[in-house]
């Protein structure tokens, strides 16, 4: 049966919105030249609709030659569409996400950083902002405190106390846009040509960007199935920074245990250096409790990042960090510099959103959602590749890390699977030292529904036979 999503409320017609969603999938080539497209009669008791419905889609895509019909056999696409659907390059990469390219919005994205953009209750947010808005004195609408609303920092300690554990004043807390500012933020105030950073190995690539700007003393240490190792830090040298993602390490997946993230604040305090943690999605935790933030153990050695990206969604671009109380002024300085201040109306809103309960209520419900797509990729993975896939870092978070045996993801299988329509990130081009990964890719399950990771695999199993 072809997967098509009727949305009832829309103001395209029924025949329109099959049209459409047909089109996209022949210029994406899910569907081939040669495929049979299923009978008017099957399509409409599958969508429910009438079947002349079905039968003016159907047309409209013989009127634009996307398909041929042949009378008492059915419908066809075309042989003669070659047209490959590519990414758009972007020339300066700091504005994308995991990638350097937009992506066409019709592909099956793999990313590891979507949430699940349509199930975001926009009618509460509308709410909130509106009221923000509407009732925030004129003053608010000028230049704003560097440091973010002291509404939402407010909001925000309580909140990181109730769901991390987290000790800390607003006056600790520094709203960005986005986590990738808060890193920038950090690595302006505290590193130079001379600093050392000790980073897992793998990591996002944006984070090794980000510090390479600052340093070209980047020492990266391979994580295992838990995350970083301490015991492998030499006691002959000292660094300016560590950054880690212990809740759930960034691509791998695993969760640092607590006797090696005491292990991990002891080295610093010894040390004198910083940690600078980011926590990325230590909301979705399918296995127990989220594990303990660093920042709990030691609040004077320990840089807490975190954002609203995966909770709620990229574009509102609010993240925040929490940092020594001796950290503070030069770290405000610095945002001071960069932009001023984050969207105040914005932070007035987002202060009202988690006030009402709403921010809780929504990560209660995409838990379950992530969760339970997640068993369907597992269950998928295994359906395609039965015993030659190992998966990682599925306890928690929005995307697992799938190695295939015999398989390997260079550049052109993975330009092959774009042109196919379907985008995976290999763990490759996270990695500091190459060649531990070749067989990994990073697979982010939040946004999409079964079909689509169903059809995903299929491909990915096809162009893999191809080349193995």
């Amino acid at each position: 049966m072809l997967f098509i999503e009727l949305d009832r409320t829309h103001e395209r017609t029924y025949a329109k919105q099959i049209y459409v969603q047909i089109r996209k999938k022949i210029i994406s080539g899910l569907l081939k030249a040669g495929d049979r497209l299923p009978s008017t009669r099957e399509l409409s008791k599958g969508l429910g609709v009438a079947r002349n419905t079905v039968l003016t889609a159907y047309e409209l895509l013989v009127s634009e030659e996307f398909v041929y019909s042949i009378p008492g056999a059915g419908f066809f696409v075309t042989t003669e569409i070659t047209w490959e659907k590519r990414p758009i390059p972007i020339v300066n990469s700091t504005v994308a996400s995991l990638a350097d390219m937009v992506l066409p919005s019709d592909l099956i994205n793999f990313d590891s950083g979507l949430p699940a953009l349509d199930l975001f209750p926009r009618s509460k947010w509308n709410h909130a902002a509106a009221n923000a808005l509407n009732e925030a004195p004129s003053s608010v609408l000028g230049y704003d405190d560097p440091q973010g609303r002291p509404e939402l920092r407010e909001a925000l300690s309580g909140y990181l106390k109730r769901t991390r554990g987290i000790e800390c004043g607003p006056e600790q807390i520094i709203i960005t846009s986005g986590t990738k500012q808060g890193l920038t933020l950090v690595a302006k105030t505290l590193l130079n040509d001379k600093s050392e950073v000790w980073i897992e190995d793998p990591t996002n690539e944006n984070v090794k960007q980000i510090f390479s700007y600052h340093t070209d003393k980047m020492i990266p240490f391979r994580v295992d199935a838990l995350g970083i190792q301490p015991h492998l830090f030499p006691s002959d040298r000292k660094p300016t920074l560590i950054f880690v993602t212990p809740s759930h390490q960034f691509p791998m997946g695993g969760i640092l245990p607590i006797k090696r993230r005491l292990e991990l604040v002891e080295f610093a305090r010894k040390s004198g250096c910083y940690i600078l943690e980011d926590d990325y999605d230590s909301e979705f935790t399918y296995q127990g409790l989220p594990a303990n933030s660093l920042f709990e153990f030691d609040s004077e050695h320990v840089i807490h990042a975190g954002t609203f990206s995966k909770t709620m969604f990229p574009s509102l671009r609010v993240g925040y960090l929490v940092v020594p109380k001796k950290l503070v002024p030069s770290i405000r300085e610095w945002k001071r510099l960069a932009d001023h201040h984050s969207n105040s109306i914005y932070q007035l809103a987002l202060m009202r959103f988690m006030e009402s309960g709403a921010l809780e209520r929504h990560i209660r419900r995409m838990k379950k959602v992530y969760l339970s797509r997640r068993d369907q990729l597992l269950l998928l993975l295994r359906k395609c590749f039965v015993e030659k896939v190992t998966v990682y870092g599925f306890h928690a978070g929005m995307h697992i890390v799938a190695e295939f045996e015999g398989g390997s993801f260079p550049e052109e299988t993975i330009q092959q699977l774009l042109n196919r329509g379907i985008y995976v990130v290999p763990v490759e081009k996270h990695a500091i030292v190459k060649g531990n990964h070749s067989s990994q890719i990073i697979l982010g399950y939040a946004s999409l529904c079964y079909d689509d990771m169903e059809r995903g695999l299929e491909i990915l199993k096809e162009v893999l036979e191809e080349h193995y």
